[in-house]
């Protein structure tokens, strides 16, 4: 088991100004390396205060590899559907490069509504652009002079410059969250999967159809998941918990407000059932997130539990992104629980 720090900004500029975020971000980053913490992530949104703070993670990523010598940095992930592949290739060859090969490229279809309202792009599109803005992204990295007929983008006898730090490319991996398909599918392809902690029995459902997907295919071994918590572990589970509740809740609110466009009836067939799981998370707080083992806040005894819960409840994950600065979470905070759990916690589950 692998743990790693997942910075997703939930703020608008009255709780936090962008500069004091940045600066308070990378003082974390630096202490990966330290720690133990063996990635850096950052997710790629727009326009709204839940993510708004963080519209290029390969910039964050960039600054976040001069900070550090062993951590890989991964988007976690960007975004196709808003992007020319001609651009994105060419910006991760840079950041692989930056970073001496540590980029993990992650790559997600996106799901807010008023994202794709914004960029003038249709939700019933987001599934083509994506197979087609990964499949062009990776050819570009892969080889030179190369072209591509898309639906969306066009090129001929083109290279990207530069050429990426790792070959044939960097490590590929794909955000997932509820839709079956794109578990199959990104086993099928040879992917890592970055996943979000819903329901445990759902979990295992759709790790089981990525590790079906994988074995299908032929590829060795059965393929590499990583899944994203909320973290906040101290020695006193009141003081983990009075530090963690409102961050915790801010944040979950932020994911139902800018998701909202949900529950006011958008619907495409590339997004099965995202209005009733929206619905589900914007009631979730706090102390359901505690109460169903995937909010590890707690003592070290309290979330080394919850992982080890987890992991088995669900087949087994390789990789933990750890969120540890959510929402308004002080600086200070996120620190001594960083420090924390890599002392107390994370040797004690490295074996899993």
């Amino acid at each position: 088991m692998q743990f790693g720090l997942n910075f997703f900004p939930c703020l608008s500029p009255a709780q936090k100004p962008a500069a004091q975020y940045f600066a308070e971000a990378m003082h974390l980053v630096g202490l990966a390396d330290e720690l133990g913490y063996t990635h850096i992530r950052q997710v790629e949104h727009y326009f709204h205060y839940y993510g708004g703070y963080s519209p290029n993670p390969i910039v964050f990523l960039a600054a976040a590899a001069q900070r550090t010598r062993r951590a890989r940095l991964a988007t976690g992930a960007v975004l196709p559907a808003f992007n020319n592949p001609l651009k994105l290739a060419g910006e991760l060859g840079m950041l692989d490069g930056l970073s001496g090969g540590r980029l993990d490229a992650g790559f997600a279809r996106a799901f807010l509504p008023h994202e794709f309202r914004h960029f003038g792009v249709s939700l019933d599109e987001s599934r083509r652009r994506f197979t087609e803005g990964v499949a062009q992204i990776k050819l570009l990295l892969e080889r030179e002079n190369v072209s591509s007929e898309g639906e969306f983008h066009s090129f001929r006898d083109v290279t990207s410059l530069p050429r990426p730090t790792q070959q044939p490319h960097p490590p590929i991996w794909v955000a997932a969250t509820s839709t079956p398909q794109s578990f199959e599918e990104t086993g099928r392809a040879g992917y890592g999967i970055m996943t979000i902690p819903l329901e445990p029995q759902r979990m295992r459902e759709l790790i089981g159809l990525y590790r079906e997907g994988w074995r299908s295919a032929g590829h060795p071994g059965r393929g590499t998941v990583m899944s994203n918590f909320i973290m906040c572990c101290l020695p006193s589970r009141a003081e983990a918990y009075a530090l963690a509740r409102e961050p915790t809740n801010g944040h979950l609110q932020g994911v139902a407000a800018a998701a909202a466009d949900w529950a006011k009836g958008a619907s495409t067939k590339d997004y099965p059932g995202y209005d009733r799981m929206i619905a589900q998370i914007s009631k979730e707080t706090f102390e359901d997130q505690v109460t169903k083992g995937v909010g590890l806040v707690g003592t070290p005894s309290d979330v080394i539990d919850m992982v080890r819960a987890y992991h088995a409840d669900v087949g087994g994950f390789e990789s933990a992104s750890l969120h540890v600065a959510p929402s308004t979470m002080p600086v200070e905070g996120a620190e001594r629980a960083m420090r924390h759990f890599a002392a107390e916690a994370m040797p004690k589950l490295a074996a899993l």
